[in-house]
C-alpha cells in the first residue's frame, strides 16, 4: 500500500475510521474479483479516495456490501464499499501502479537495475495497465488520460531546466487526478459537482507529486537521480508554499461541490492532507535516526527531517539511553526501543526486527507482506516490522512514527461536516 494520505484512527472518529476501511476493504475485493489476487498488491490509500467520493456523493446503502472475516480486519466481517466508486478506483490504482513499476524500471532502481528482474516487471506493468483500461471501460472511465499523463511525465522532464517553475513537471499528475475526481461526479449523478471536484483532483495531483519530490529530496540527491526540485532549483521553503496552496485550494473547491455525507471527504482531503505536508516537510512528530519505537514526544526531541531540519543538539546513537519524558524514559533503551526489539521474531512471525529498519524493494516487499498476512501478523503481531519500511507498526493504530496523535483531531471530536 501507498500514497500520501495515511489517516490514522487516533485522528479519524470511530464512524470515520470505519468508513474509511469500507472503502479499503472495498478497493482491495474489487481487485481480487475482477483481477486475481496478486491485483491486491497495487491497494493504495489515495486511491480509495476515489471511492470516498462516489459514496459521500450518494446515499451509502446503495454503495455497500457485507464482506466475510479477513486477517487484516482481525477475522472480523464488515460492510465494504462496492459498485461503481470502488471499481473507478480499482481502475485507477492498477494504472498508476503500473506507471510506479515503470519509473522503477526506467530509473533502474535497486533491483530494477536487472534485465531479468525489469523485463518481469515490464510485463506485470503492461497487464496492470491494461486491466486497469477494463475496469475503467465498464465505468465510462477512459484511463487514455492516466497512460497519455504518464508517457508526458518523461517528456518534461527531459526538457525542464534550472530555473522553471517545479510546477511543470506536477502537470500530468494535475490532468489525471482532475480527470478521476471529476468522473466521480458523473457516477454519483452530480454533474454540477464535476467541475469543482476536478478543480480539487488538480490540485491534489499538485500537491501528491510535490511531497513525493520532497520525501525523496535527499535519496534522489545522494543517488544522482533526477528530482523536480534539484531540476528546477526550488528550495523546500518554495515547495512548501506550494504544497499549502494546493492544500488550501482542495479545501475552497470541495466547499463548491455538493456532498450527501462529506465527513469523511473532508477528513482525508483538508485535515489529512495537511498532515501529509507536515509529515513530509518534518513538522509532525518524527524520531531520531535508528529509533524504531513508538516516536518520542517533541519535548524529548525537536522535530526533524533529513533534508535539513535538524535538531540543534547531537542525536544519540542506537543503543544510548535517551532522555525521560514526561512518562518516565522512553529511549532507545527502554521498553519500546531497539534494544528491545531487535531480533525479536522467528517461527511463523518473520522477518525479525532489524536496527536500522530493513527495507525492501516493491516485489520483495510484496512478497513479505503476503507472508504475514497468511500468518495473520497484522492483526496478532503487535508491533510488527512494515513488510517495506521494516519500521515496526502496531496493529490497526500508528504506524512507525507515522502518526503524530497531538494534532488537529476536529474530525475525531465532531465529525465535523463543513
Amino acid at each position: 500500500m501507498f500514497g500520501i494520505i495515511r489517516p490514522c484512527r487516533h485522528r479519524l472518529s470511530e464512524r470515520l475510521h470505519a468508513d474509511w476501511v469500507a472503502h479499503l476493504c472495498g478497493l482491495c475485493l474489487t481487485l481480487r474479483d475482477e483481477h486475481g489476487q496478486l491485483a491486491r498488491v497495487v491497494t493504495n490509500y489515495d486511491g480509495l479516495i476515489i471511492s470516498a467520493l462516489v459514496e459521500a456523493q450518494t446515499p451509502r446503502a446503495d454503495r455497500r456490501r457485507d464482506a466475510g472475516p479477513c486477517p487484516l480486519r482481525g477475522m472480523r466481517s464488515t460492510s465494504v464499499a462496492r459498485g461503481e466508486g470502488a471499481q473507478l478506483a480499482a481502475a485507477v490504482s492498477l494504472v498508476l501502479a503500473a506507471a510506479k513499476v515503470g519509473d522503477h524500471v526506467e530509473d533502474r532502481d535497486g533491483a530494477f537495475g536487472r534485465r531479468p528482474v525489469a523485463a518481469a516487471a515490464r510485463r506485470v506493468a503492461a497487464r496492470w495497465a491494461a486491466q486497469g483500461g477494463r475496469t475503467g471501460g465498464r465505468v465510462g472511465f477512459d484511463t487514455a488520460v492516466l497512460t497519455e499523463a504518464v508517457d508526458r511525465q518523461g517528456e518534461l522532464e527531459r526538457a525542464m531546466r534550472l530555473g522553471d517553475s517545479a510546477l511543470l513537471a506536477t502537470e500530468p499528475a494535475e490532468l489525471a487526478a482532475a480527470a478521476a475526481f471529476a468522473r466521480t461526479a458523473e457516477l454519483a449523478g452530480r454533474p454540477g459537482n464535476a467541475a469543482p471536484l476536478a478543480e480539487a483532483g488538480r490540485l491534489f495531483g499538485r500537491a501528491a507529486h510535490l511531497l513525493d519530490a520532497v520525501e525523496d529530496h535527499a535519496a534522489d540527491a545522494a543517488a544522482g537521480a533526477w528530482n523536480p526540485l534539484h531540476a528546477t532549483g526550488t528550495d523546500l521553503a518554495e515547495a512548501r508554499r506550494l504544497c499549502d496552496d494546493a492544500v488550501l485550494g482542495v479545501e475552497l473547491a470541495l466547499r463548491e461541490a455538493e456532498f450527501a455525507e462529506p465527513a469523511l471527504v473532508h477528513a482525508l482531503l483538508v485535515h489529512e492532507l495537511r498532515q501529509a505536508v507536515r509529515r513530509a516537510f518534518g513538522h509532525g512528530q518524527q524520531p531520531p535516526p535508528g529509533w524504531i519505537g513508538p516516536g518520542p514526544t517533541p519535548q524529548q526531541y525537536p522535530h526533524q527531517h533529513p533534508q535539513g531540519f535538524a535538531p540543534p543538539g547531537p542525536v544519540p546513537p542506537p543503543g544510548a539511553p535517551g532522555p525521560a519524558g514526561p512518562d518516565g524514559p522512553d529511549g532507545p533503551d527502554g521498553p519500546d526501543g531497539p534494544e528491545s526489539l531487535h531480533g525479536k521474531g522467528g517461527g511463523c512471525w518473520v522477518p525479525k526486527f532489524a536496527v536500522p529498519p530493513k527495507k525492501r524493494n516493491f516485489f520483495f516487499g510484496c512478497a513479505v507482506a503476503s507472508y504475514m498476512c497468511c500468518t495473520c501478523q497484522f492483526c496478532c503481531r503487535d508491533p510488527y516490522p512494515g513488510p517495506w519500511s521494516g519500521n515496526p507498526a502496531a496493529t490497526g493504530g500508528c504506524d512507525g512514527g507515522d502518526c503524530d496523535c497531538d494534532c488537529c483531531d476536529c474530525c475525531s471530536c465532531c465529525d465535523c461536516t463543513c
